[in-house]
């Protein structure tokens, strides 16, 4: 059994894409980065509640689609939790043009990214993020 868990926190949700497809896709994304996975959560949540625990753990006050928590405490294994609003990833896929399942895929990939040890603070770093999400968003075949 693939250790990805996904969960509901305060919302109704369910994946578009069959739940197994999602976990193997992205052990094939970790794996590729030589990474080994532990544990992963996945947190489905509004934006309300997001904009809490941004505003609690992070000391931001703003909306955000994804928080990610990293856990892990041995090099090249991913431990970790990430959280994600769909209202934000829903308004973000119409302001963006996408489509929702094309959104959501990116942001769950966002936070693996993130867990393997990309950041996005920088222009560069971002760019180098948003190519690493289109590649794997592509594996996903959607």
């Amino acid at each position: 059994m693939i250790p990805i868990y996904f969960q509901n926190s305060d919302i109704d949700f369910d994946l578009p894409i069959p739940e197994e497809r999602v976990k193997q896709w992205i052990v094939d994304v970790i794996e590729a980065e030589n990474h080994r996975l532990d544990e992963l959560s996945y947190v489905f949540t509004s934006d309300e509640s997001l904009l809490e625990i941004n505003q609690s753990y992070l000391n931001h006050d703003t909306y955000t689609d994804i928080i990610t928590f990293d856990y892990s405490d041995e090099a090249n294994t991913i431990n970790g939790e990430i959280l994600i609003s769909v209202d934000r990833v829903k308004e973000n896929a119409e302001n963006f043009e996408v489509e929702f399942v094309h959104e959501l895929a990116r942001v769950m990939i966002h936070g693996v990214i993130h867990l393997l040890g990309y950041n996005d603070k920088t222009a560069n770093e971002k760019t180098i993020m948003r190519e690493k999400e289109n590649t794997c968003i592509s594996l996903l075949k959607i």
